[in-house]
């Protein structure tokens, strides 16, 4: 999934990616299912163990809400996916 990338540069990637997605679909609702077929395609252990580990991580700094298998992105990532931040 990634090429020559610190683990931690992997994760930040992972959770762009996860959170990107699940902003763009907003208002579908995805699974967790849903975002490992979209964000790591082979599905293979490591790549739905690093989508695990970004929507958790998303979760808990306030980004990402679990509801049962949903992943829907809370009010604080809406907002902010509104400012247009980094878009000229």
């Amino acid at each position: 999934m990634h090429d020559q990338v610190s683990p931690a540069g992997e994760d930040a990637q992972d959770q762009a990616a996860v959170l990107t997605l699940v902003l763009t679909e907003h208002p579908t609702p995805l699974t967790l299912a849903d975002v490992e077929r979209e964000v790591a395609p082979d599905q293979d252990f490591a790549g739905r163990d690093a989508v695990a580990r970004a929507v958790r991580d998303l979760s808990a700094v306030g980004l990402l809400h679990r509801q049962g298998d949903l992943v829907l992105p809370t009010r604080a990532a809406l907002h902010m996916d509104g400012l247009d931040i980094g878009n000229p």
